[in-house]
């Protein structure tokens, strides 16, 4: 199907979903979570019918039933308004929200937060003090979106570690990649290599209490793009830092969407997505923020989706339930 189509033909599955969603109530862990349910009239018209002839059942979203979102903080928007919930940074316009409406999906729970790694999907978040994120799951789930494995590898040292918000000459080497070199390999990969059944073990354990849910693995966006002096002033890189961090986070993203394809789940490219609007690019073009944002103008956290970057998130993964993954 032409990709020109896709806007029209998604609200028309939007309004179809709407229709054929359950009108049921569902409960949720007592963890503050977000969580929507609403009901909706089952009734199919012509037009309706006609508008969505191209796209089958099994080729939508799951329309009926419950969506879960998993995730850190990539997915639950810290910082972008409105926050739903402060210990967790959880954005009532956060990419599963924005879904969730897309879609037409009116049963909903949102458990995603800042500091979540593999470990919080069966565990409680010590931090935060909320539940395993696991806990949203039951039989009745449709729908899963997962957005993990950036803590479990450390992306806050890494980012601590080759950014340098403090002042002072940036170096046109590779001073990061320097120190993540220890005898001959690389740290960062092993870090990535060693996250991978971890996140496999997450995948089956949401397909065993979950059974008849569809799974997407969500990856992360484009943070870092080929704009050498763009990355200098926003994200203050070595020069030669730079492809080496941008391919630290397309290995993680690599390893995401092996773990997703090789349980037969699906993978979403947010990077592919967001890609241009990399926090390197100027300002009024970022999808995803450098070191310092502009709250008043622009409210996110730094070195995170602001509220465009969500959304083009958010079309990644409805484009992809509908019509199958971007190539």
């Amino acid at each position: 199907m032409p990709r020109t189509s896709r806007t029209t033909t998604r609200w028309a599955v939007s309004a179809l979903g709407a229709m054929a969603a359950l009108a049921t109530t569902v409960a949720t862990p007592a963890s503050a979570t977000t969580s929507t349910t609403a009901s909706a009239t089952a009734s199919t018209t012509t037009t309706t019918a006609s508008a969505t002839a191209n796209v089958t059942a099994t080729e939508a979203a799951p329309r009926a039933g419950h969506y879960v979102a998993l995730g850190d903080s990539f997915t639950a928007g810290p910082g972008i308004p409105r926050q739903t919930d402060a210990r967790c940074g959880r954005s009532s316009a956060n990419y599963p929200s924005l879904i969730r409406a897309d879609l037409g999906i009116t049963s909903f729970t949102d458990v995603s937060c800042d500091g979540a790694s593999t470990v919080h999907m069966e565990q409680r978040q010590r931090a935060t003090g909320k539940a395993p994120q696991l806990d949203a799951l039951h039989r009745n789930t449709r729908l899963v979106t997962l957005g993990i494995g950036g803590n479990d590898i450390d992306l806050g040292e890494v980012f601590a570690r080759c950014f340098r918000p403090a002042g002072g000459e940036v170096p046109r080497d590779n001073p990061c990649q320097r120190s993540y070199h220890r005898n001959g390999t690389d740290e960062l990969d092993q870090r990535i290599e060693a996250a991978a059944p971890k996140v496999a073990a997450v995948l089956k354990a949401v397909h065993e209490r979950a059974p008849r849910a569809r799974v997407a693995v969500v990856g992360y966006p484009a943070l870092i793009g080929d704009d050498v002096e763009g990355c200098r002033a926003s994200l203050r890189i070595a020069d030669g830092d730079i492809p080496y961090v941008r391919g630290t986070l397309r290995r993680l993203n690599a390893m995401l969407r092996r773990e997703a394809t090789a349980q037969g789940h699906l993978y979403v490219n947010t990077h592919a997505t967001t890609a241009g609007h990399d926090a390197c690019r100027p300002f009024a073009d970022r999808y995803v923020e450098g070191l310092t944002t502009r709250p008043r103008t622009r409210p996110a956290a730094p070195l995170h989706p602001n509220a465009a970057g969500e959304r083009a998130m958010a079309k990644a993964v409805a484009d992809a339930l509908v019509f199958g993954p971007a190539r």
